[in-house]
Formats: structure tokens, C-alpha cells, sequence
């Protein structure tokens, strides 16, 4: 089996191909500019020299195509394109065009060589906005509240689409929150365990948070990316989210990495308003029964062990989990 992962420098991209290559498959992973990308992630996991790396520009059809044609994969991850809410609000059209445009190259691609190849899209439960009842399954309604979740929304759809207009064998993962210590630290949570390290370590320094009452779903993301892989594995395509069910505070993050390195989290974080988007979740929770029953795939780690994890990954200790 030969697969090939779109965005494979980042955390979910390198955590996949880690799984993929463990199953036997020969990975092929893409990026803007292979030549000059670090693939720090690949290198972290000790398996860089084992994947074959190309230069491919999602939003260009040309270079997508070439790639296709080229390795002729059984099947495709999309993970590429711009991945934070945050940044979203300040690059919006850079969003919609990594995004919107990425996919539907990739799925026209596709469709052109005529070949079987299976087709996953990276969804996202930021799609849904804010959800009344606090859980959200494959038959929620999106009311996105971000450039990124209505990015993420219109591919969804378009994905929908190609599987149900062209007949491809195209799956939509609707993943919440998931963590890792490959997260960069743009990410709040990779945030709070580097600054909980620093300041175990002897640092000085103040943790400036913006709302810590919003609420998430926070899983692992090692188990998350076997849920993709059993997506493609299954004899019809279907969508599916993937979560853990377990809603947790931000606050409730930070005093669970805080308290792994026996610190109260009250004297060493400010609140800084400038760090609050325009508009934010009130939280909601994922409903993964279907992947349970269809992909009998179940989380094991819960937002707690997924703070800690990432606080000792920083320490240097052992994490219980694997990394």
C-alpha cells in the first residue's frame, strides 16, 4: 500500500505517517517546498529517513496533479492548510484559498486519473460553532464563527459532493481538539505546558491567557490519526467525528498542567483581554458513538492525561502515553 500525506511536517501529517509506516505502507509526504522544509516533527519520531518527501502545492492543480500521476497512491491524507482559528481572523482569503481551494484540487486530481484511489479530508469541529445541548454528532447542523471553521465547513461539503456526485471514495474526519508535544506553540495548549516547564525549571516569567472559561474537547492525538487510517479501511466511505466526549474548562487545562509540576497555576498566570478572539465557542463536545460502532475506534486519554503528558514531554520525564 503506497499513501500519500498532504502536510506531513505537521503534527497530525507526522503522526500518521509514523502509524503508516507500521502497517507496512510506503508514505510519500508533500510539502510546499520539500527542499528547504525541516521536518522537525518526522525527525522527532525517528522517521524521516524512511519516508520519500515531494514538493506539492495544494492550491496549485498543476503541481497536484504531477504528484498524483507520478506515485499513483491507494490512498490520500489531506492535512494541509493554514490550521489556526486564531490566525485565521488575520488571514482570512490565505485560509479560504489553503483550505477550500487544497481540497478541491486534490479531489479534481483524483477524479481526472479515474484511478481508486480513497480520499480523507482533515474536517473540523469548528464547523459546527456553537452547539445548543453541548454535543455534536455527523448529523449536527455547521454555524461556523471563524474564517477557519467556515473554510472547514465548505470542504466538508465539497468532499460530500465529490463522493456523492463523482462516486469517489472520499471521508470527511471531523476531529475536536487533539494534543501532542509535536504541537507548535501558537497553540494555547503547547502554550501553557512550555510556560508551566519554564517556570518549574527556576523561570520568572507570567502565562498571559486570554478566556479561560471557554471549553473543549481535548484529546490524544497518536490515537486520533488511527481513527483516520480505519476510515479508509472501511468497504463504504462515510464522515465521521472523532472525539472523546469529555468537556473540560481552559482553566481546568492549565491547573491540571500546573499542578504536574506542583505549582499553583493562579500565581503565575494573567489574564490579557488582547488574547480573546472576536468571537469565540461557548464549547461543545464530540459524540465519536458512530466511529465506535462502524471503526471500533474509542479514546483512552482524557483532557488531564493529555496536560500532563505535554508538561513531561517539556520536563523531560516520562510521559506513561506514548509520545
Amino acid at each position: 500500500m503506497r499513501a500519500l500525506i498532504c502536510g506531513i511536517s505537521g503534527q497530525d501529517g507526522a503522526y500518521l505517517a509514523r502509524l503508516l509506516l507500521e502497517h507496512g505502507y510506503e508514505v510519500i509526504g508533500t510539502s510546499r517546498d520539500a527542499q528547504v522544509a525541516r521536518f522537525d516533527n518526522l525527525r522527532r519520531l525517528g522517521i524521516l529517513e524512511r519516508v520519500t518527501l515531494e514538493s506539492m502545492s495544494t492550491v496549485d492543480f498543476r503541481s497536484v496533479f504531477q504528484v498524483l500521476r507520478k506515485w499513483s497512491p491507494n490512498e490520500i491524507y489531506s492535512l494541509a492548510g493554514q490550521s489556526s482559528v486564531g490566525l485565521s481572523f488575520e488571514q482570512p482569503v490565505e485560509t479560504f484559498n489553503s483550505i477550500v481551494n487544497g481540497t478541491v484540487n486534490l479531489l479534481e486530481a483524483i477524479r481526472f486519473l479515474g484511478e481508486p484511489i480513497r480520499f480523507y479530508n482533515a474536517a473540523s469541529s469548528e464547523s459546527f460553532g456553537n452547539v445548543e445541548g453541548g454535543m455534536a454528532d455527523e448529523t449536527t447542523p455547521f454555524r461556523p464563527r471563524s474564517p477557519y471553521g467556515t473554510a472547514k465547513a465548505a470542504a466538508t461539503w465539497v468532499v460530500s459532493n465529490y463522493r456523492e456526485g463523482y462516486g469517489l471514495y472520499a471521508c470527511n474526519g471531523i476531529l475536536f481538539n487533539h494534543e501532542s508535544p509535536l504541537r507548535p506553540t501558537r497553540f494555547v495548549t503547547s502554550k501553557i505546558a512550555h510556560a508551566a516547564a519554564r517556570i518549574a525549571k527556576g523561570g520568572k516569567e507570567k502565562l498571559p491567557l486570554g478566556n479561560l472559561d471557554v471549553r473543549r474537547d481535548w484529546g490524544w492525538a497518536p490515537e486520533y490519526v488511527e481513527a483516520m487510517r480505519r476510515m479508509l479501511q472501511q468497504e463504504r466511505p462515510d464522515d465521521y467525528v472523532i472525539a472523546t466526549g469529555c468537556l473540560s474548562t481552559l482553566e481546568d487545562f492549565v491547573a491540571a498542567a500546573f499542578e504536574e509540576v506542583d505549582l499553583d497555576w493562579r500565581e503565575h498566570v494573567v489574564r490579557d483581554p488582547a488574547l480573546t478572539r472576536p468571537t469565540d465557542l461557548a464549547g461543545f463536545a464530540g459524540n465519536a458513538d458512530k466511529a465506535a460502532r462502524q471503526l471500533d475506534w474509542r479514546p483512552s486519554t482524557m483532557m488531564p492525561q493529555v496536560a500532563i503528558a505535554l508538561v513531561r514531554a517539556e520536563m523531560g520525564t516520562n510521559p506513561k502515553i506514548r509520545p
